[in-house]
């Protein structure tokens, strides 16, 4: 496993140097959408980076905050042409099996558009490249049934998203992971590159971890 970067340490370099590492255009307000109910807000975080440092971040409920993530990396993929039949098709969001959201999740991406695309919240029963999920969240309840299915999305467009340990490395593309009672994720470029999805730099920058399970950089 090579790893490419490790933003983890971003902490210990206090806010002036985080500062100028802020992705231009990072939307989110990941803490005033949590800690306000997720409550529709158009403003940007300043510094997405160090806020996942910040104290008060661990204060805030975890899927809440998961919910906000979910919304932001719509923001910063790209999938193929195929993924879409037209230009007015909308961004499925699907939660396999159980949804542990509540109702975060649809109030998070509520009258929210992304590059002219709304955004919609589907429930899925189970893991089906007929199916279509341009993010698919599975939560640490749902990860067996991900795996015994898992082989039929592979090469399908679907950014997947886990919560569970070594998702990443068994071939899912995001895995949150809780450091030190903080939401943070990591990316399995492999996994993304075999799904056909571009993931900005911008966002990779603030994953903890990039890694290729393949072994070369």
């Amino acid at each position: 496993m090579a790893i490419l970067n490790q933003t983890g340490r971003l902490a210990a370099r206090g806010l002036d140097r985080c500062r100028p590492r802020i992705p231009a255009g990072f939307p989110g307000a990941v803490f005033r959408l949590a800690a306000a109910a997720l409550a529709r807000s158009a403003a940007l975080v300043p510094i997405l980076a160090c806020a996942l440092s910040a104290a008060s971040f661990a204060q805030v409920e975890e899927y809440p905050v998961k919910a906000a993530f979910l919304y932001n990396f719509a923001k910063f993929v790209d999938w193929p042409a195929p993924a879409f039949q037209g230009p007015g098709d909308p961004i499925c969001i699907c939660v396999l099996g159980q949804n542990p959201f509540g109702n975060s999740l649809e109030r998070v991406v509520r009258g929210q558009v992304v590059d002219g695309r709304s955004i919609r919240i589907r429930l899925v029963p189970e893991v089906s490249p007929k199916t279509t999920c341009h993010i698919l969240f599975v939560s640490a309840a749902e990860r067996k049934r991900f795996q015994s299915a898992a082989a039929s999305l592979r090469g399908v467009p679907t950014l997947t998203v886990g919560e569970s340990r070594g998702f990443a490395a068994d071939g899912g593309i995001v895995n949150f992971k809780l450091v030190d009672g903080k939401v943070r994720f990591e990316v399995n470029l492999d996994a993304a590159e075999r799904a056909q999805i571009h993931i900005s730099s911008k966002l990779l920058s603030l994953a903890v971890l990039v890694f290729r399970t393949s072994g070369t950089r």
